[in-house]
């Protein structure tokens, strides 16, 4: 049941891999691998959006004929291939030493979203990316893992800007035959479709595969012919607003992809979910155990509680689904039977009992049918506790089992390759492959401050120049008002102090805080010798008008005249964005809510390339401050309006240390002392805030004591 390779006229026998290594994402996090497209044509790359699939089917012939016979193209072109191959070959998982037991220890990972690579718009924000940042360190590790997820065809929303400033969402289809994505294909050479079971009317799902090294996603598609119009839909885009069918969608995702899994053979021992979107996939294992093994639901129950992982990323408990008993009855009330549970038991799975007539709640249950559970950082286990400390009453807050581990980055996704190569020197060949060893980032101190500052500025331009080409192909090609220019960063200065600003509008996060107190920002913006920008981007959920509302302020503040075109708002801001702005601002700028920032990675991805942060001191920040890597405001929580005191401490801040500091400059033109804050933030944050750490924790604290568990009813 494997996925058909992808087929391309053009390409010469001789580079035939060239198709191999399109075909599978490890080609994202490997520069080598991107360089064998780029050199082809540059151009071309470049209007790919970086897509070798794209590449290899608009290329010319006549490109691919010259680059069959370039040896030094091709010695590349040999090396890149053969480290894929043996990548791909090498069976020895880090994880073998740690465990023991004769099981088949596939780890079984499902996620509404997951953010791998522009190409592949399959996300909405931090959820999917630390999900595709998983999957592809689980595939460096060489961990035993599949994933599950959605296809999305019609999910990915595009920004566009209204005069006015209010945000439109426009609608992008996925071009499927655009993408490293391929259909799983039967026996017969068709493809795979597989029936959800205990739905009516029947609900079909597609599958189709995305290789992300050694892991397999396989992703669901409703929009086929087997389904009525009105589920045709259910995969149609990310987290549907409509509650009954976001229920069916939930259904599809746990249910139906554990479906998928059996149809394709694939075994599994640990079931990992990110998020409670897909929790009904504990509710089809435990019947399953009912149907197939003849166990009780309390033995059944059992053996899938401590062989399962919830991590929940939702400090806020709006953020949490939850579904009328009404319409529970009307999917499940043949299927709880089959559990060998009645109405009432069914219902007490997914009841809080702080708010038990709320109705089904999805985190509720699977914090009940998982043994191992935890929040996304120190901070946010904390919040958690506190927030379901309902379903144990009896213990003290901080007894509450449930557990913490930090988010991480996946390293070689987000370091900009000039910094990559100025670490090669540095750090030393293998540093790579020795990330997560914090004596390896204690060389970062031998870095020559000018190296680092050169290739920071150089990063900084590369940005400016990305968001002047935005901006300058918009108001080209859609005649957009001169306004619009101004205010989409034309008058950016690579010279000037510059702040980024870029995550999800909504109103906890409090995009617009920095203009509080308009006048005394607009004296360091107008500074005729030490002047600031700051760089705006992001996207409101398109049902979020209050989001809409906060962006609107700060767009109308970037065409604001008073402002000396020193503010700039990004349209469309996506992950091939967020790579120049993680990479080229001075200064990472994020002032939550406290406490409802869960985690924060997008902070951990600037620090890594030197940048760093400007940051209340919640979520990560609370870990990875120690008063030389950046600067923080109190993160305590309180009561009342907090906004006036945390932007004055910010402007303080900014005033006081942050721009003196950038522009205290020698007489070489380094600004040493920034510079050395620069080195603190990348050697106390890069390996402790990285997906190697991350993903060996959860083998070390919760897949191992899981495949225990197994041995012990093998």
């Amino acid at each position: 049941m494997e996925p058909k390779p992808m087929e391309y006229r053009n390409l010469p026998p001789r580079l035939a891999g060239l198709a191999e290594i399109a075909s599978n994402l490890w080609w994202s996090w490997h520069p080598a691998a991107r360089m064998l497209y780029k050199n082809l044509d540059r151009q071309v790359w470049k209007e790919s959006t970086h897509n070798p699939v794209k590449v290899l089917r608009e290329l010319a012939a006549e490109a691919l004929t010259v680059a069959a016979t370039d040896p030094a193209y091709l010695a590349r072109y040999d090396a890149v291939l053969e480290r894929l191959r043996k990548e791909l070959a090498e069976e020895d998982c880090w994880c073998d030493e740690k465990i023991s037991v004769p099981v088949d220890y596939t780890v079984a990972y499902f996620s509404a979203e997951y953010g791998l690579h522009h190409s592949l718009p399959f996300y909405a924000g931090g959820l999917g990316f630390l999900a595709g940042d998983h999957i592809k360190e689980a595939s460096d590790l060489r961990i035993p893992l599949v994933a599950v997820g959605f296809m999305y065809p019609e999910g990915y929303v595009m920004q566009h800007i209204r005069d006015d400033g209010w945000q439109e969402s426009v609608d992008q289809t996925l071009d499927r035959d655009a993408t490293a994505i391929t259909r799983v294909l039967d026996a017969e050479g068709r493809q795979v479709v597989v029936k959800v079971p205990f739905i009516e009317p029947p609900i079909h799902v597609a599958v189709w595969k995305v290789d992300v090294g050694r892991i397999p996603l396989y992703l669901m598609d409703t929009d086929i012919e087997a389904n009525d119009p009105w589920n045709r839909g259910i995969s149609e885009r990310l987290y549907i607003g409509d509650r009954e069918l976001r229920l069916r969608q939930e259904i599809v995702l746990g249910i139906g992809g554990d479906e998928v899994l059996d149809t394709l053979g694939v075994h599994r021992s640990i079931l990992h979910l990110n998020e409670g979107h897909p929790a009904f996939a504990l509710l089809e294992r435990i019947r399953e155990k009912v149907q197939d093994e003849g166990l009780s639901f309390e033995e059944a129950a059992r053996q899938v509680r401590n062989t399962s992982i919830f991590t929940t990323h939702t400090p806020v408990a709006a953020g949490h689904d939850v579904f009328p008993f009404d319409l529970m009855e009307k999917y499940f009330r043949s299927y709880w039977p089959s559990l060998g549970l009645s109405r009432d038991e069914f219902f007490r799975l997914g009841v809080n009992p702080a708010d038990p007539r709320a109705g089904f709640n999805m985190t509720v249950m699977a914090l009940k049918l998982s043994a191992f559970r935890n929040g996304v950082s120190l901070r946010h286990g904390e919040v958690t506790r506190r927030m379901w400390q309902s379903l144990w009453p009896e213990a003290a807050p901080e007894r509450v089992p449930i557990d913490s581990i930090t988010n991480g980055i996946h390293v070689p996704t987000w370091i900009e390759p000039k910094m990559e190569l100025l670490f090669d020197r540095w750090l030393g060949p293998d540093w790579i492959e020795r990330h997560d060893d914090p004596a390896v980032w204690e060389n970062v101190a031998k870095i020559p401050d000018e190296d680092l500052w050169k290739t920071h500025y150089w990063l900084k331009i590369k940005l400016v120049d990305a968001v002047r080409e935005r901006v300058r192909q918009r108001w080209s090609r859609d005649r957009i008002s001169t306004s619009k220019v101004l205010a989409g960063g034309t008058l950016l200065d690579p010279s000037v102090l510059t702040v980024g600003f870029a995550r999800r509008f909504a109103a906890y996060k409090r995009a617009d805080l920095i203009f509080r107190d308009r006048e005394r920002l607009k004296r360091m913006l107008n500074d005729r010798w030490r002047p600031l920008q700051i760089i705006f981007a992001g996207k409101a959920h398109p049902a979020d008008d209050e989001g809409k509302q906060i962006l609107q302020r700060v767009y109308r503040m970037a065409e604001d005249p008073e402002m000396g075109g020193r503010i700039a708002f990004v349209e469309d801001y996506g992950e091939q964005f967020a790579q120049y702005l993680v990479h080229g601002v001075d200064v990472w700028l994020n002032n939550p809510l406290p406490p409802f920032e869960a985690s924060g990675t997008s902070g951990m991805k600037a620090a890594l390339n030197g940048v760093p942060q400007l940051s209340i001191l919640d979520g990560w920040w609370v870990e990875g401050y120690n008063g030389k890597n950046g600067w923080a405001v109190d993160g305590r929580e309180g009561t009342g309006d907090r906004d006036g005191a945390d932007a004055a401490a910010i402007y303080t801040l900014l005033e006081k240390e942050i721009i003196p500091l950038y522009y205290r400059v020698s007489q070489d033109g380094v600004p040493h002392g920034w510079v050395a804050v620069m080195k603190e933030a990348i050697r106390s944050n890069a390996p402790r805030f990285s997906t190697r750490r991350m993903v060996r924790e959860y083998l070390d604290r919760f897949y191992v004591p899981a495949l225990q568990a197994v041995k012990e009813w093998k």
